[in-house]
């Protein structure tokens, strides 16, 4: 236990670079490779945000796929949808990261398409509707909308949200998924 704590001691002394070359550690970047990462998706400090909460209801399967054990078979799930959109610097004259109600609309909007629909008629029946891919496809439809709106707005800016997309959703309160990227 004493070499150990030592060793740590003196990982947090050194160079990272060093500790990590001399022990044949890999980097975190080549550690977020392993699962796509580290190609500079990085999310910038956003300090200021503004969540919208919504639900949907859903049916779907994983087309008996062995890895997913019961869930293979057609089910339901009800999905608490988070929505946060996060920037910089609050609008400099309505004090605000994204109006609520154009944001509650949007996010409502996005979800109608997916509440009360079995997944497996709406992509087909070779996609697999994981939590996590309906998070990447809820936060596509959700920047597409805002780019909608900002194209035809009428030369105001209250509402041109160009932020931070961050969309989450619960299957219950053990477990949950995340997509986010930037809204432009």
């Amino acid at each position: 236990l004493l070499h150990l704590l030592a060793l740590f001691c003196w990982l947090v002394a050194v160079d990272y670079a060093t500790a990590t070359s001399s022990f044949g550690l890999a980097s975190r970047a080549s550690l977020l490779k392993l699962r796509g990462g580290g190609d500079g998706h990085v999310r910038p400090n956003l300090p200021f945000t503004l969540a919208i909460r919504d639900s949907i209801m859903i049916a779907h399967s994983f087309h008996g796929h062995p890895s997913f054990g019961p869930a293979g078979g057609l089910h339901g799930a009800t999905y608490t949808v988070d929505v946060e959109f996060a920037s910089e610097a609050l609008h400099p004259e309505c004090n605000w990261v994204i109006d609520i109600g154009l944001a509650s609309d949007l996010v409502a909007d996005v979800l109608k398409k997916y509440n009360y629909q079995n997944l497996d008629v709406v992509f087909g029946k070779k996609i697999m509707t994981t939590t996590e891919f309906m998070c990447k496809e809820i936060h596509t439809r959700v920047v597409e909308r805002l780019r909608e709106k900002r194209q035809s707005e009428d030369g105001s800016d209250d509402n041109d949200f160009r932020g931070w997309v961050k969309v989450t959703l619960f299957e219950s309160h053990k477990a949950w998924a995340s997509f986010d990227g930037p809204a432009l």
